[in-house]
């Protein structure tokens, strides 16, 4: 077999029907859309539409909340840190910070502060100072010999601190 003798096998492809072509094709006149009305028009786009009568999306009861006061955190396992440690990116003499911790590439971005979560191993003593800290991980760390600070800011305030 060569190159070119490669083709797909028989009725792998079929030919794409050519709509509008004459009554004799099959497909001429209307092309398949029935006739007149809204879709038998080009540009129809009736998403979710019931000819008038309250769509379901509207007949359905609203469910949730958005809640305005929200605080939108980094998520920061213990692992992660004791990694950007190990690799150079966090100085583990000065506090850990947002500021520090996006320096470190830990996080992108501040948001409205970091919650450090207990998930893997710390070995580093660090001084941390963040928004908020779990159990498990705020015991990890004073096992480990550090300590921790929690002091959560109000949304206007890191933004304007940001």
């Amino acid at each position: 077999m060569k190159l070119n003798e490669i083709r797909d096998n028989e009725g792998a492809t079929k030919k794409r029907m050519r709509v509008g072509r004459g009554i004799g094709s099959g497909k001429g006149k209307t092309a398949g859309r029935g006739v007149k009305g809204q879709k038998a028009r080009s540009g129809v786009a009736i998403k979710g539409f019931e000819g008038g009568q309250m769509p379901l999306h509207r007949r359905l009861p609203k469910r949730g909340f958005n809640n305005p006061g929200a605080t939108d955190l980094n998520e920061v396992n213990i692992g992660r840190i004791q990694q950007a440690v190990d690799a150079g990116k966090l100085d583990a003499s000065a506090p850990v910070t947002v500021e520090a911790l996006i320096a470190a590439g830990v996080v992108s971005k501040a948001r409205d502060g970091v919650k450090i979560l207990g998930v893997g191993e710390l070995t580093a003593k660090l001084t941390f100072q963040v928004s908020r800290a779990s159990k498990s991980a705020v015991e990890a760390i004073e096992k480990a010999g550090g300590s921790v600070t929690q002091s959560l800011a109000t949304a206007d305030e890191a933004v304007a601190s940001a």
